[in-house]
């Protein structure tokens, strides 16, 4: 099991130890290469359990040790109160992304969801295996 310092509070008697669901969350976020993105609603439709509030859960309480901002919203707008960074790191990984419009609040860009999604395709089967 995944035992990153930082993550979370863990169950109850297992210190440091994430809950699984958890733990085939943040192991789909780790799979998603640089410069793609997956919606909560992908990740929890790739591991077959939860939806996308679980997910977002999950990465909200444990997704510090992994590229946290590869899983997003579906309509493409940037993770309140972490836009800079998140922004930051896309711009680093070329992650396709819509300007905004100059009327639009904060003039944030929103990620382009048509060409930055993952769905998945080219993942290693070594790496799928254990989720």
């Amino acid at each position: 099991m995944r035992n990153d310092e930082g993550t979370g509070t863990g169950r109850a008697g297992e210190p440091g130890e994430l809950p699984e669901y958890a733990e085939r969350v943040l192991d789909v976020a780790e799979l998603i290469p640089p410069g793609r993105v997956m919606t909560y609603g992908d990740v929890a439709e790739w591991l077959g359990a939860g939806g996308p509030r679980q997910v977002g859960r999950a990465m909200a309480l444990y997704g510090g040790a992994v590229p946290w901002w590869r899983v997003v919203r579906s309509d493409g707008a940037l993770l309140p109160g972490h836009e800079l960074t998140a922004l930051d790191h896309y711009r680093e990984e070329g992650t396709p992304l819509r300007e905004a419009a100059r009327s639009a609040e904060g003039h944030l860009p929103r990620l382009d969801m048509k060409r930055a999604r993952w769905d998945g395709e080219g993942a290693d089967a070594d790496d799928v295996a254990h989720i």
